[in-house]
C-alpha cells in the first residue's frame, strides 16, 4: 500500500493491560507489510486520532515502522485517575513490556512526542532494559521544577492555564471538552483572585487536584515531583536522544541543560532550538521533521541522512542557521554593560556609586508582562513600550550599536539593590530597540529574593539565547517586582503563595554597579 497519495494508514485499537488491573487504549497505525517492525510509541493526554497522531502515523507507514498511540491513565477511556507528571513510569514501564511481548514488534521500541507526550519519555527511558532504540522529547525538558518554579517564582499562567484544561483531558465527552473551553476562558481572571487557593473553584467550579498539588509545594521544595525528576538519571542514559525546542519555549532552560548532561555523559544526543514558541505549528512541524530523521537513523533504515553537529541553533534577526560541536559554543565570550544613572547602559562601569534608581511594586496592580514563553496570548516578541511607560519599571537603554552585536549563550544579570520589605521578587528583561524606538523583548529571568531588606548583590539568570543586534539598534534593560499574570504576584506580606488574602506594596532601590553580562558570539 502507498501512502505517499494522501490516504492514511490502517488503524487498529489496542487495549494494553496495567499491573494493577486497569486497562489502557491505544491505536495503532499499521505499515503495509505482515512482518514483525520497530514500533514507535506516543504515550498522551491530549487523544489518540488528533493531527500529530495522524501525520506520525502516516509518515512512519511509509518508512516501514508502526506507530502506537497510547491514552495515558485516567484519560480518553484510559483505566484509572489522571495524576499529572507522576504516573508515567510504571505505566510506560508496563506498555513498553508489553509492546515487546506482541509478535508484530521486532522488540525494537522508540518513542516521540513534545511537551507532556515528550514528559512520557523521560519518565521511563532511565529505567527501561533492554533500552529504547530511540527517543524524541520535544519542547520538554527531563527536572520539571525548575519550570514550575523559575527562580523560586510559580510559573502562574502556564501552570494554571494548562490545569483548567484537566477536565476536558479526564472527560473526553462534548460535555467534558465544552467544560473545558470555558474553564480556559475564565482562567485569566481567576488568576487575580485571593487567595489562589481558590482561584481553581472559580474557574472550572471545583477543585482541581494538579492545581492544589502545584500550590502547595510552591514554596516548600520536596520530593512530591520526584517522578518528574530526571537529570540525575539521564545522566546513565545510553539511549540516542534527538530533541527540538524554541528560543520562547517555556522549557528552553531544562532541555538545554538536559542536552549538557547528556553530553558530559557521552550519551548521542543532538538539539535543535529555532525561533519558535510551544504552540506554533513551525515548531510541530520542524519536530516531525526532527524526529523521522533520528528514528530512520537509529532504526536502521536511513542510508543517506545528512551527518551535522550536536548543536543546531536559529540566530534571530539574522535569519541565519548555525551548528555547533557543544552548548554554549565554545568560542563565546563575556562583555558587560553597566547599569547608569539617567536611564542609560555604558560598556563601561560608572565612575560613582550610591542609589541608581527607586520605584515600587504595587501588587494590586501588578507590572504586566507581554511576549516571551508563554502558552497561550501574545508570545514571541512583542512591543514593550506600554509596559516600559510604568512607574514601577526601571529601564536603562544603551547608545546605538556600531556594529552588529551576536550574543549566543546565557545573559544573566548582577544587581546591587534592597527592599522593603525584604521578601521580594526581582524581574529582568533584556530588549532590542531598533531606530523607530520599538523595544521587542529578546530574554528575561526572574528571581524570588527571601531577605533583600540590606542593600546585597543578587545574580539573575536570563534565559538562554541565540540573537543578533543590529547596527544603529540599542539594547535595554527592564527592572521591575514582577511580569503578571506570567508569573504569580509577589503579595508582599510574606504569606505562601496559596494563603495569601492580602497585599502590600515593595519598593526598591537599585545601586550604581550592577551590570548586564552577555555572551557574545564572534561575528
Amino acid at each position: 500500500m502507498n501512502y505517499r497519495g494522501g490516504t492514511s494508514p490502517k488503524r487498529r485499537r489496542l487495549r494494553i493491560p496495567m499491573p494493577d488491573g486497569t486497562t489502557q487504549l491505544a491505536e495503532e497505525y499499521l505499515p503495509a507489510t505482515s512482518r514483525a517492525t520497530p514500533v514507535v510509541l506516543m504515550r498522551t493526554p491530549y487523544g489518540r486520532r488528533g493531527a500529530a497522531a495522524r501525520l506520525a502515523g502516516k509518515a512512519l507507514a511509509e518508512r516501514g515502522m508502526r506507530l502506537v498511540v497510547q491514552s495515558v491513565r485516567g484519560t480518553s477511556g484510559s483505566g484509572g485517575q489522571f495524576r499529572p507528571f507522576r504516573q508515567e513510569r510504571a505505566d510506560g514501564l508496563a506498555t513498553v513490556d508489553w509492546l515487546r511481548a506482541q509478535p508484530w514488534c521486532d522488540g525494537r521500541v522508540a518513542m516521540i512526542g513534545a511537551s507532556y507526550v515528550g514528559h512520557t519519555q523521560w519518565a521511563l527511558a532511565p529505567y527501561v532494559r533492554p533500552r529504547l532504540a530511540a527517543m524524541c522529547p520535544g519542547a520538554i525538558t527531563s527536572e520539571l521544577n525548575e519550570s514550575f518554579y523559575p527562580g523560586g517564582a510559580l510559573a502562574l499562567d502556564n501552570l494554571f492555564s494548562w490545569a483548567c484544561t484537566l477536565p476536558g483531558r479526564e472527560d473526553p465527552s462534548p460535555r467534558g471538552k465544552l467544560a473545558s473551553v470555558v474553564a480556559f476562558l475564565r482562567s485569566r481572571r481567576s488568576m487575580m483572585r485571593l487567595p489562589l487557593a481558590e482561584a481553581d473553584r472559580a474557574a472550572t467550579g471545583r477543585a482541581v487536584p494538579f492545581w492544589q498539588e502545584i500550590l502547595g509545594h510552591a514554596d516548600t521544595p520536596d520530593d512530591h515531583w520526584e517522578p518528574a525528576e530526571q537529570r540525575t538519571a539521564i545522566r546513565a542514559l545510553d539511549t540516542p536522544v534527538s530533541m527540538v525546542t524554541g528560543w520562547h519555549d517555556p522549557f528552553l532552560v531544562g532541555q538545554l541543560a538536559d542536552f549538557t548532561a547528556l553530553t558530559a555523559a557521552g550519551n548521542q544526543t543532538r538539539i535543535t532550538v529555532g525561533p519558535w514558541a510551544h504552540r506554533d505549528t513551525a515548531m510541530f512541524r520542524a519536530t516531525l521533521a526532527d524526529q523521522l530523521s533520528w528514528l530512520s537513523t537509529q532504526l536502521g533504515e536511513a542510508t543517506n541522512e545528512r551527518a551535522r553537529r550536536p548543536v543546531r541553533l536559529h540566530i534571530q534577526r539574522a535569519n541565519q542557521w548555525r551548528e555547533f560541536d557543544q552548548w554554549p559554543p565554545a568560542h563565546g565570550f563575556p562583555r558587560r554593560l553597566h547599569l547608569h544613572r539617567g536611564e542609560r547602559l555604558r560598556w563601561h562601569p560608572p565612575a560613582d556609586g550610591g542609589v541608581l534608581a527607586e520605584f515600587t511594586y504595587d501588587p494590586a496592580d501588578p507590572t504586566p508582562t507581554i511576549g516571551g514563553p508563554m502558552l497561550r496570548g501574545k508570545t514571541r516578541q512583542q512591543n514593550n513600550r506600554r509596559i516600559e511607560a510604568r512607574s514601577d519599571v526601571l529601564v536603562c537603554t544603551s547608545d546605538p550599536l556600531r556594529d552588529d552585536l551576536d550574543i549566543v549563550g546565557t545573559p544573566s544579570t548582577e544587581l546591587t539593590l534592597d527592599t522593603v520589605p525584604g521578601n521580594a521578587d526581582v524581574f529582568v528583561r533584556l530588549c532590542d530597540v531598533d531606530s523607530w524606538g520599538v523595544s521587542r523583548n529578546v530574554t528575561d529571568g526572574i528571581l524570588r529574593c527571601a531577605d533583600q531588606a540590606r542593600a546585597s548583590t543578587v545574580r539573575v539568570p536570563l534565559s538562554p539565547t541565540a540573537y543578533r543586534f543590529r547596527r544603529g539598534h540599542r539594547l535595554r534593560i527592564q527592572l521591575a517586582g514582577g511580569a503578571f499574570p506570567r508569573f504569580a504576584r509577589n503579595h508582599g506580606t510574606g504569606e505562601r503563595p496559596q494563603d495569601a488574602v492580602r497585599v502590600a506594596g515593595i519598593h526598591y532601590r537599585v545601586a550604581a554597579g550592577s551590570y548586564l553580562e552577555l555572551p557574545v558570539l564572534p561575528s
